[in-house]
């Protein structure tokens, strides 16, 4: 198993930002499809990612990550709505669920990637199915430490802290888990996330297959032996 790196806490005071702005460098905290490098090299460089029902333009940076590193962020996975994509339910990250007396806090694996603030940009932007090519003002999000930068399902940014210096920032939807309802997400997806969360953290496949199958959307109607069996099976 890989040891996760730590975050930092991150200075969201307007001084601390004024002193950190214009930000040129973000890591993107990873935590669905594009926790798998080839999920993300298809976000990077254009194309249909295997698996995938829909190609997407690529960004206008294409270049790989500049670094990458594993890290947990507190908070819950969860699958609900309809990824044309994929199919089936997308994921989403809640950063809401608190420690209760009875379970501490979950905690969701992520893939950090050391990207240029633009990279970040067209990453979101494609993940509304919308053209790159304007860079979001992070302002708020460093400021406040979440900002909703508009209406759709991953236009709400998180910046859970910071590693190495530069902010870590990831993308989710508006509400929370229990504001919406699941929906399981496809085999195909499955595989993405499954295959990211072993490369990653170095999670066997058993605890990576019974990590998802407790999942919100997935918990129901996929066992941890099935996904298990997706995950080992051959390409």
């Amino acid at each position: 198993m890989i040891r996760p790196r730590r975050l930092e806490a991150l200075d969201h005071s307007p001084e601390a930002v004024r002193r950190r702005t214009p930000v040129h460098r973000v890591w993107y905290a990873a935590y669905g499809s594009n926790m798998h490098r080839e999920r993300l090299t298809a976000y990077l460089a254009g194309g249909r990612p295997p698996g995938g029902l829909r190609a997407g333009p690529g960004c206008r940076d294409p270049r790989e990550p500049l670094r990458t590193a594993p890290f947990l962020l507190p908070g819950l996975l969860y699958f609900a709505t309809e990824s044309q994509v994929w199919a089936g339910g997308r994921a989403f990250y809640d950063p809401g669920p608190a420690r209760t007396a009875d379970a501490p806090r979950p905690e969701l694996p992520c893939q950090g990637y050391l990207l240029t603030a633009g990279q970040f940009s067209d990453i979101v932007a494609q993940e509304m199915y919308r053209e790159p090519g304007e860079d979001l003002d992070l302002t708020q999000a460093l400021t406040h430490g979440r900002a909703r930068i508009g209406p759709g399902r991953y236009e709400t940014l998180v910046c859970a802290g910071a590693l190495d210096g530069y902010p870590v920032l990831t993308c989710t939807a508006p509400w929370s888990s229990d504001d919406i309802a699941v929906n399981a997400p496809s085999a195909a997806y499955l595989r993405h996330i499954g295959a990211g969360i072993v490369a990653a953290h170095g999670w066997s496949v058993h605890r990576t297959a019974r990590y998802l199958a407790g999942c919100p959307g997935a918990a129901g109607h996929w066992t941890a032996g099935e996904i298990e069996s997706l995950l080992t099976a051959a390409p």
